[in-house]
């Protein structure tokens, strides 16, 4: 048989890889308990008040290991896995990569320089390259949960702006962020209303509305987007977001 005859033609609808941020307490962990049959790796404390399937705390990087092998190697219902969150796992990666370095600190492996953050990415992609085995091997979705921080973007032709970023050390946001499907930027509504400042003048006010978004459209005010054509902005419901998914390739089939 010829490599060429197994090339694939057409879109392939395999379960997506999802990294949702934002603030604390938006609605991210929601989002995700809306998934069915979905199984939470936990790193931080928070799904209390939530009706869903959780691992034990995870208090080192090996136990996060062990409960991927565990989804990985055992039989088992779940078809997407959720962490929560990246940012309470980075100190485990580095708690990790100091261990077997034998460094007190992170900025203290292989002498310093950074060197430490780089050895950490060995760290993640290990991760990742689990997650990518659930998704390939046991059609699982995978969602990743961190939280947000304002970054400075300073572009060589244009003025310097602030925009939202995921909050990990940036060599590993880099990496996820490539990883990743869709990166959605988890946020509250808000509407800008004009208002009388007198005189004849007026002036802009922000309200918050009591409806959550995810835009996971292209957007210079975060770090978001999609590789399959979504709508820029959804409802924080898990519903919503694969309905819209479902929506692009049932588009792309008929083109």
């Amino acid at each position: 048989m010829s490599v060429l005859d197994k090339v694939h033609k057409g879109p392939r609808p395999r379960p997506p890889k999802i990294v949702i941020y934002g603030g604390p307490k938006v609605g991210k962990s929601s989002f995700c308990a809306g998934i069915p049959d979905s199984i939470f790796v936990q790193t931080e404390e928070g799904l209390d008040a939530l009706d869903v399937s959780a691992f034990p705390m995870a208090t080192k990087y090996n136990d996060v290991v062990s409960q991927l092998r565990a989804l990985a190697t055992e039989e088992h219902e779940y078809k997407a896995v959720v962490i929560d969150s990246l940012d309470w796992l980075e100190p485990l990666v580095w708690q990790a990569v100091c261990s077997d370095n034998g460094a007190p600190s992170i900025e203290a492996v292989g002498g310093g320089y950074g060197k430490g953050y780089t050895e950490a990415v060995g760290y993640w992609s290990k991760l990742l390259e689990a997650l990518d085995y659930l998704r390939n091997n046991k059609q699982m979705t995978v969602v990743l949960i961190t939280h947000d921080e304002v970054r400075k973007m300073e572009p060589p032709d244009g003025e310097a702006f602030d925009y939202a970023a995921l909050k990990l050390h940036r060599k590993a946001a880099g990496i996820v962020t490539e990883w990743a499907d869709v990166i959605g930027y988890a946020r509250i509504k808000r509407i800008v209303r004009k208002e009388d400042a007198g005189f004849g003048k007026q002036h802009k006010r922000a309200i918050a509305t009591d409806e959550r978004e995810l835009v996971v459209g292209q957007n210079p005010a975060y770090v978001s987007g999609n590789r399959y054509g979504m709508s820029d902005v959804l409802p924080l419901e898990w519903s919503a977001f694969i309905a819209d998914l479902r929506e692009q390739f049932t588009n792309k089939e008929k083109a």
